[in-house]
């Protein structure tokens, strides 16, 4: 039996930070044992909100170099740069004249990236683009006529919006669209340094977050000064920061030192100057292997360039192709 299709996305936001890694890539490298993977790299959706046109397109190499820097293999999956693709924005025009202005004013997303432009400095302009690109989103994922979307529960909303495009579709033109549905994974909740109360973010600023590929010296001195106790807690409970730091152990395979740690945590005798230091031991394990391997896919950077714009031609050969359906289906010339 063929295997099912699996397709996520990221945006080409700079450097990933080790969230990222542990909540979406390493479980996209372990998926491509089971499923016919497809990963993309969406440019188009970082020019939503505001952005420097080089910083853009250097970025945008950088992901697809990283993603298989972390493990995503070619030989096994299809990597695409979004921008590469130009059917995908093809494909959205057709689903927006059957989505609706009511399910696109739902999206919490469009509301909470508003905020961010109208609150952080960068003026009160607002692109349509933020609006509308949850269906550029449903395109993403429809063209490849993907089975299953690896998603965070806070982004299942936006997965609905093509289910209900695909199902609308169907009924209007004829059954083509599989309906995908969400590939929930457990994940470990990764929070700031800095701030415990806040998911781990590069917007938060350079103290909230460590790089995947970020030096020693750098790494050792945010966890060295990351919070722990904030005098929030009840009882026995666990503080937000102090639970952050045994997730990065275990996160990093390090079992035996998280059971020890645990352990004297539960005993009451753990210092939390040896529970930094065996977090930022790990995490500088981590770190340097990565940047290792990066400087290794650098030194071919040419040949990796024309391998991603190969890969994105393959993409291309296939949303092309449901293109050519989709065209049949709706009335429009071929």
């Amino acid at each position: 039996m063929a295997k099912k299709r699996v397709l996520s996305c990221i945006q080409p936001t700079g450097d990933l930070h080790i969230g990222n890694y542990f909540g979406a890539v390493k479980n996209w490298v372990d998926l491509q044992d089971r499923y016919d993977c497809v990963y993309g790299v969406v440019d188009l959706h970082a020019m939503t909100m505001p952005y420097n046109p080089k910083e853009l397109k250097e970025n945008t190499y950088r992901m697809a170099i990283d993603l298989m820097v972390c493990g995503i293999d070619p030989e096994k999956s299809l990597i695409f740069v979004q921008s590469m693709v130009p059917e995908h924005t093809e494909l959205t025009w057709i689903f927006s004249c059957i989505a609706s202005y009511g399910e696109l004013t739902r999206m919490t997303q469009f509301k909470d990236k508003t905020e961010q432009v109208e609150t952080g400095g960068k003026g009160s302009f607002v692109s349509a683009g933020l609006f509308t690109y949850p269906i550029l989103q449903a395109a993403d994922i429809l063209i490849y006529r993907a089975d299953f979307v690896p998603v965070g529960r806070d982004q299942v909303q936006h997965l609905e919006l093509s289910r209900n495009i695909a199902v609308r579709f169907n009924n209007l033109f004829g059954a083509y669209f599989p309906e995908p549905h969400p590939l929930l994974t457990d994940t470990p909740k990764l929070v700031s340094l800095a701030d415990p109360s806040k998911k781990m973010s590069k917007s938060l600023g350079d103290r909230h977050f460590i790089g995947l590929f970020e030096e020693e010296e750098s790494v050792r001195k945010k966890v060295k000064t990351a919070v722990t106790d904030t005098g929030q807690q009840q009882g026995n409970e666990m503080s937000p920061g102090v639970e952050n730091l045994f997730n990065l152990i275990k996160a990093c395979g390090k079992t035996n030192e998280f059971d020890e740690l645990m352990k004297q945590y539960k005993s009451g005798i753990l210092k939390y100057k040896d529970l930094k230091e065996v977090t930022a031991d790990a995490l500088v394990e981590l770190t340097t292997l990565f940047r290792k391997k990066r400087n290794e896919f650098l030194k071919d950077r040419d040949q990796n360039e024309k391998l991603i714009k190969l890969l994105s031609g393959k993409a291309r050969d296939f949303a092309g192709q449901t293109i050519k359906d989709v065209k049949k289906l709706t009335g429009l010339p071929v």
